[in-house]
């Protein structure tokens, strides 16, 4: 089970440039990440036991407050936050290189064949100094260990500067915490799921004001009702009992 006032949470944008070098596992949760890891105990470790966690949800935001008056975070902070920092950061640091044959690499693990190229499409405008290696992994709920070696092994091979994981939660973040040390990469590593799809444009996110007001996850809901129905119009109640478990329980 996982307590939300138990764990620390990214406190602000700003915070992510804090972040060191290196290897560094980044999750992210939100309210239905939270429902989830009450029940899923193998999610709730990979959550707590990552480096660093992000809340991409404003009503984590308000309930940590609310469990722990006056601390962190002090704001939402997105998987395309997060994405958008640390692609553009790695996109100065390959154009200030002297050796214009090196460029520094960042990799995409998950999704379709059809949304990674999508996302190769777009990188090569947004990014020309980077280059961008993709792996699709099979859909399935659950990989072959010879499925696990080839993902472990793609990754390995390509050694990226940065690393994209993105296979829908909890599954990206479980199969991320269970193979860690079977990565032998020195770069962050965020699992950002839908993330993919918005950046590729196969899905649209919500307008500015939308986000601003806090009802992106409205927005989706509308956009897409048979399949974000049980996970709004059944989570959002189950997270604030679950709050409210936490904290009188």
């Amino acid at each position: 089970m996982l307590r939300l006032k138990d764990i620390a949470l990214i406190e602000s944008k700003e915070a992510l440039k804090a972040i060191p070098e290196g290897k560094v596992l980044i999750n992210t949760i939100n309210a239905h990440s939270y429902n989830v890891a009450q029940k899923d105990d193998a999610f709730a470790e990979a959550l707590q036991k990552g480096d660093y966690l992000i809340p991409d949800g404003a009503s984590i935001v308000k309930a940590y407050k609310w469990l722990r008056a006056n601390s962190q975070p002090k704001e939402r902070v997105a998987g395309w936050d997060l994405f958008f920092f640390e692609m553009n950061a790695l996109e100065r640091e390959s154009e200030k290189l002297t050796d214009q044959s090196k460029t520094l690499k960042v990799m995409f693990l998950g999704s379709s064949e059809k949304v990674l190229a999508l996302i190769r499409e777009r990188a090569a405008i947004d990014y020309p100094h980077l280059a961008v290696v993709t792996y699709s992994p099979p859909y399935k709920p659950e990989f072959s260990e010879g499925e696990n070696r080839a993902m472990i092994q793609a990754i390995n091979e390509a050694n990226p500067d940065l690393l994209w994981i993105g296979m829908t939660a909890p599954k990206q973040e479980k199969w991320t915490y269970q193979h860690w040390k079977d990565l032998e990469i020195h770069c962050h590593v965020g699992t950002i799921g839908a993330v993919f799809d918005f950046y590729a444009g196969t899905m649209k996110r919500a307008p500015l004001w939308w986000q601003m007001h806090s009802l992106e996850w409205l927005y989706r809901l509308l956009s897409e009702p048979k399949r974000m129905w049980r996970r709004y119009v059944i989570g959002n109640p189950l997270f604030l009992w679950n709050i409210l478990q936490e904290k009188w329980g």
